[in-house]
């Protein structure tokens, strides 16, 4: 008499199955989405914070396809939250921990350790003694922080900031892009483009 032990997991009703990156890959069921990994065991639960990208958030080494489904790269891959109506941008590593808070009103997908966000400042400016209320003025940088948010290289900024949900209803665009490992073009206040060498 022959037995086999069934020991794999079995995942059903998935209504997308993504291509592996860096032996994950996405999976999805209505508005969430999981990472398996090469063995087809969940490693990462559904969850809908996590990011489908848009074509200016990918890494220059991505496939077009690539924006159908969230993936890691270098490590990390793009969530999503909403604070105050406003979508706000983080990290998670490979076992689904936030390494990175939600804090940019922007970012893009890591590039050899390295990604772009749009962080935000706030300034007071007075106070409002009539309605006892702070006046206070926003704006944002451009700049690359390192795989664990660390400030690594300025780019551009400050830009006045409307930080409001009825203002901020989609992304402020990120404005520079990598277009090799060490080089990021950078489009000015008069719509011509500065190189900039990064250090890697």
């Amino acid at each position: 008499m022959f037995s086999m032990a069934v020991t794999a997991q079995e995942i059903k009703d998935i209504d997308y199955v993504a291509p592996f990156h860096e032996g994950l890959a996405a999976v999805n069921k209505g508005e969430q989405w999981a990472f398996i990994n090469l063995k087809g065991e969940i490693v990462i639960d559904y969850r809908d914070d996590i990011l489908i990208p848009s074509q200016w958030q990918m890494p220059i080494d991505s496939k077009d396809e690539a924006n159908k489904y969230p993936f890691f790269n270098n490590g990390r891959c793009l969530i999503q939250k909403i604070k105050d109506g406003i979508v706000h941008f983080g990290y998670i590593d490979s076992e689904g921990v936030m390494v990175i808070e939600p804090v940019f009103v922007n970012a893009t997908y890591f590039n050899e350790g390295r990604a772009i966000v749009l962080k935000v400042s706030k300034q007071l400016l007075g106070k409002n003694e009539l309605l006892d209320k702070d006046v206070v003025s926003y704006s944002y940088n451009e700049v690359i922080i390192d795989n664990m948010g660390k400030f690594k290289t300025f780019l551009r900024g400050p830009v006045n900031l409307l930080y409001d949900k009825e203002y901020l209803k989609s992304p402020p665009k990120i404005q520079s892009r990598f277009i090799s490992s060490n080089l990021i073009a950078v489009k000015t206040k008069n719509n011509t483009w500065q190189i900039k060498k990064v250090d890697k």
